[in-house]
């Protein structure tokens, strides 16, 4: 072998390495972080993959996701965003709540984060503002704190005898507090007492309805993603203890919940994928104002509702946009 070739071939082996990297890299890579599961966020994810197509970008076609699901473990969600910096994702997509959306800030200021959360993304300091967010970070809210004051109301109205209302939670997740704090202030509006039921495994959904029976409590607002996944059960319990409740999607009252109010989160999702879209076409986060979540829905079920004993205010029949017979 000439001295030549000798050089040729150790060029040719050092940068093998970076060629295979490049090539590797030919597609985008976004991270998509959740603290549920695939099954739970099955509807989310199609949806979040149609806003993605819509701006021209297909899973294993020009894109590649890597998933991180944290299955109702919210500890696990910082090891989860550590590990898609370390990945080098091109956008990291932060979903289901306010507690991925602060775990993906606290990871990185420099890959962009699309998010979608009920918390104020100025007051909690994610975004500068909701027409310019600045950094790296913009997506979606909607509205928790107005929705959380409304699911009062309506179980005010429909269970006007109450003067005792119980909010069922998630103690795992890190920003549960600021679900409790919106709901004790609307229940102080009403005049309501707030007790607050605390479940983070099927059997403890059991001893938190039970607990509700036990402190006389006349309705129950029920909150979070891990409730969403068990809601046959949810509903199951609440028709068994004879107790209304407020939910915060229309599956609930499809499987025979009494009513539900709340935003569409598939819309929400949607934009989520137009934004992260947009994002690899060019866009910066910085200049993506951050999009209120307007579509909401209010749903009842009357079958469910004159098993309960209850009449239903014409206003709120009034104001249905689904009634279930």
């Amino acid at each position: 072998m000439t001295r030549r070739e000798l050089i040729f071939l150790l060029a040719t082996v050092l940068t093998l390495p970076r060629a295979l990297r490049a090539q590797q890299k030919v597609m985008p890579v976004v991270g998509y972080l959740n603290g549920t599961t695939p099954e739970a966020n099955a509807l989310g994810l199609a949806a979040f993959l149609q806003g993605l197509s819509e701006t021209g970008w297909v899973e294993g076609q020009n894109l590649n996701i890597e998933y991180r699901w944290a299955e109702f473990h919210y500890d696990r969600l910082p090891a989860l965003a550590a590990d898609l910096v370390g990945q080098k994702v091109d956008l990291i997509v932060a979903v289901g709540g306010a507690d991925e959306a602060f775990v993906a800030k606290d990871a990185t200021s420099t890959i962009p984060i699309v998010f979608s959360t009920g918390a104020d993304p100025v007051e909690t300091g994610l975004v500068a503002s909701l027409a310019r967010p600045g950094g790296n970070r913009t997506g979606v809210t909607n509205l928790t704190q107005l929705l959380w004051q409304k699911r009062v109301e309506l179980i005010a109205e429909l269970v006007p005898q109450t003067r005792v209302i119980g909010l069922l939670v998630n103690p795992n997740r890190a920003q549960v507090w600021r679900v409790i704090d919106s709901t004790q202030q609307a229940g102080n509006a009403k005049g309501l007492q707030l007790e607050v039921l605390k479940a983070g495994t099927e059997a403890e959904i059991d001893a938190a309805f039970a607990t509700a029976v036990q402190r006389h409590i006349g309705g129950v607002v029920v909150s979070d993603p891990l409730f969403d996944s068990l809601s046959q059960q949810v509903v199951a319990l609440a028709a068994r203890h004879a107790l209304p409740a407020i939910y915060i999607s229309r599956k609930y009252v499809s499987d025979g919940g009494l009513i539900s109010y709340g935003s569409i989160f598939l819309a929400a999702a949607r934009v989520v994928g137009s934004y992260a879209g947009r994002i690899l076409n060019g866009a910066k986060p910085a200049d993506l104002l951050v999009q209120q979540s307007t579509n909401f829905e209010l749903v009842i079920n009357l079958k469910t509702a004159k098993a309960l004993g209850l009449t239903v205010p014409p206003s709120i029949l009034a104001r249905a946009d689904e009634v279930i017979e």
